[in-house]
């Protein structure tokens, strides 16, 4: 056995004569474990705030997203269309044309956006699913709108007496005569009412799509995007590339991390701050171990020199007390996982902490997490031994 680890083993597992080293030994050891429980438990609860976030926008957001490369629409011919029929991994796809408009019901009004789409919208999305109060149906002259919409303006489903109005500017440039409206106007009765996240439910009003193109007056082949659901086993690299092939340079691909870039960035950054910032914590923590070696160097200072006496050289005393405190830093971060992943644990099992009475705090157990934390554990503890057992010299050990 290597000697230096068999003293240190030892020093780790003995108490010392004076009790004043044993309770800074203690506290030491009882800091690394909050330390590192703590950094744990809060990289598992971002982690599940980071799924539960996305988990809005995927009811909105397709697996992938065509959008024109510049300006607003762009056209897609039947033979284009038929061409996307045929790549294999394409569950369903479905197109869209959006554009700000004007709504108004009973002398309310609100801008929003209006959402043409057609038949296959609720197959490519999952927005079926968060349908809050009546059913998906965007055919004739019936639309979706958002719970936000819906409490602004007074609207309620079915009530063909008070459609929703939405006006949309006409297109074109010059000016319009004093006869003629300068804006388009369509009358929608509300089939349903989706509830998914405050600023989208404010957002967006789902109708059909040759409506939408009659209101906007764009032809039938205008869109503004194709949503593109995948099957469950496809290479999302590879249709990726067949439906670049197939639609050219005149659109851009986005997967959802790309559609919601913004989303993604605020949560990467935040995550990353928090573990600066408990990373830094443990930093100051870990000045203890420095403190607690040095001490322990001090009190086995008689033994040092018997060690020193008996032939051991300076290099593998100091190697003794590195390693009792790489061990004592390893041993409390292996502890503060295990009491934390308790705690994870039971939150997934039992959901003890609420958001709401109905909503659980949302936490997710991540494998990177356990290793981010007992490498960052490690990596401090190493620098804090090495720091420590340098105070160990031909000096101290003749004295």
């Amino acid at each position: 056995m290597n000697f230096p680890f068999y003293i240190a083993k030892r020093y780790v597992r003995s108490k010392s004569s004076q009790n004043a080293v044993n309770i800074i030994n203690f506290i030491t050891f009882l800091v690394i474990v909050i330390g590192a429980a703590a950094l744990f438990i809060v990289l598992s609860g971002f982690a599940g705030l980071k799924t539960f976030s996305l988990s809005f926008s995927e009811t909105f957001d397709p697996s992938l997203k065509a959008e024109p490369q510049t300006g607003k629409y762009f056209s897609l011919l039947p033979d284009t269309e038929q061409q996307l029929q045929d790549i294999p991994g394409i569950a369903s796809y479905s197109k869209e044309l959006e554009e700000r408009v004007y709504l108004t019901h009973k002398q309310k009004s609100h801008v929003a956006f209006i959402k043409g789409v057609d038949t296959s919208y609720a197959l490519a999305t999952h927005i079926d699913s968060a349908i809050y109060w009546g059913q998906w149906d965007v055919s004739d002259q019936q639309g979706v709108i958002g719970l936000g919409i819906a409490n602004m303006l007074g609207l309620t489903i079915n009530d063909y007496r008070n459609p929703l109005i939405v006006l949309a500017p006409k297109p074109g440039k010059g000016t319009t005569s004093f006869q003629s409206k300068p804006y388009n106007e369509l009358s929608l009765v509300m089939s349903g009412v989706y509830a998914v996240e405050e600023n989208l439910d404010k957002k967006y009003v789902f109708a059909n799509l040759p409506l939408v193109q009659a209101l906007l007056e764009r032809e039938q082949n205008e869109i503004s995007a194709i949503n593109f659901e995948l099957v469950a086993e496809a290479d999302i690299a590879e249709v990726r590339a067949s439906i670049e092939a197939v639609l050219g340079n005149k659109v851009i691909l986005k997967d959802r991390q790309q559609q919601n870039s913004t989303l993604y960035k605020m949560l990467n950054t935040e995550n990353l701050a928090t573990y600066l910032i408990f990373t830094l914590v443990l930093i100051i923590a870990l000045f203890n171990v420095v403190g607690a070696i040095i001490m322990m160097i001090l009190d086995k200072q008689q033994n040092s020199r018997t060690l020193y006496s008996l032939g051991t050289t300076v290099k593998e005393i100091r190697r003794i007390y590195f390693i009792q405190g790489v061990l004592v830093t390893g041993l409390g971060g292996l502890l503060g996982i295990f009491l934390a992943s308790l705690l994870i644990w039971s939150q997934l099992l039992f959901g003890w902490l609420k958001i709401t009475p109905s909503l659980s705090y949302p936490v997710e157990y991540k494998w990177i997490n356990v290793l981010i934390v007992l490498g960052t554990i490690l990596i401090l503890g190493v620098l804090a031994s090495k720091i420590a057992s340098s105070r160990v010299n031909k000096k101290l050990l003749s004295a």
